[in-house]
């Protein structure tokens, strides 16, 4: 029996398929939010009722100018507490 030679390919080789990377879907990096450290300052206010009103408009909108933020209102037997904040500079 005779073999032929010419029935076994010559180069280039047939195409042969390659395995394919695998497919990894594209993810984001997560986004990392920085904040500097905020420092307050606080004040706090003593109004005696029965002498004097609490804070009128015009201070409070004087105080808020500066800065100053009402974050809270103690009311004690005679006197009621104002507590402000503000970033300090």
């Amino acid at each position: 029996m005779k073999r032929q030679v010419a029935e076994f390919p010559k180069h280039p080789l047939p195409y042969t398929p390659q395995p394919q990377q695998p497919q990894h879907p594209h993810v984001q990096a997560p986004t990392v939010y920085v904040y500097e450290k905020q420092g307050w300052e606080y004040r706090v206010t003593t109004r005696n009722v029965a002498d004097e009103s609490g804070f009128s408009e015009e201070e409070l909108n004087a105080l808020g100018r500066d800065g100053w933020e009402l974050v809270g209102v103690v009311p004690l037997p005679n006197n009621v507490q104002f507590y402000f904040k503000r970033v300090r500079s």
